[in-house]
């Protein structure tokens, strides 16, 4: 995206108004320059993290058909999560693969079959089921449904006829709707022999 052309002697504020330099305060200037400043290292960083990325997830893969070959298997190294770790057990590599799932037009059939189980119930219902039913399907800004609280559903011990076809409807209407690359390094914390992740998020430093 082309960056707007400001007329010399000029300065253009967060409202896009062309405010003469002159009126600009020297505190605001300095403001925006240490500002930019810093936001243009912070994206030159980011562009070196994107590309270790796509370095390690290749080295990860590389090594994984490497591996697999010794047992006379071909297939590529770019699918699953895997934990590598040094020969010392001083360093950790972990690749994980995590799906986003979305629902299908089932979801639909599952809450109205839920419903139903609910008013046929009635009075006899358990209020925390109640409570739980109405959590898992209320939708967040963007009208979206939360997708761990509708799978918790499913892990309640309800053996009704209509509670399991609707825990089906939800499982049929599972859709993996895309797979999100993550690989993160730990090492070896020598006082409690646990991992402590090498962390590449700034907050986080």
């Amino acid at each position: 995206m082309n960056k707007k052309s400001i007329p010399a002697g000029y300065w253009e504020d967060a409202n896009g108004n062309l405010i003469p330099e002159s009126k600009v305060k020297d505190i605001d200037k300095l403001r925006t320059e240490t500002v930019g400043d810093l936001c243009a290292q912070a994206k030159s960083i980011q562009e070196s993290i994107r590309t270790f990325k796509a370095l390690a997830m290749g080295e990860v893969a590389a090594f994984v058909s490497t591996s697999m070959e010794q047992y006379g298997v071909k297939a590529g190294g770019e699918k699953g999560n895997v934990t590598l770790v040094s020969f010392d057990g001083r360093f950790k590599v972990v690749r994980q693969m995590q799906d986003k799932l979305v629902f299908g037009e089932q979801l639909m059939a599952a809450k109205e079959l839920i419903d139903e189980c609910v008013h046929t119930w009635a009075e006899g219902a358990n209020d925390n089921i109640k409570a739980l039913v109405n959590h898992a399907f209320q939708t967040d800004k963007e009208g979206k449904i939360n997708t761990s609280r509708v799978l918790g559903l499913r892990r309640l011990e309800i053996r009704d006829a209509k509670w399991q076809q609707a825990m089906q409807a939800i499982a049929d209407s599972m859709q993996t709707a895309s797979t999100k690359p993550y690989v993160r390094f730990y090492e070896r914390n020598d006082a409690s022999g646990e991992y402590d992740p090498i962390n590449l998020d700034v907050a986080a430093v």
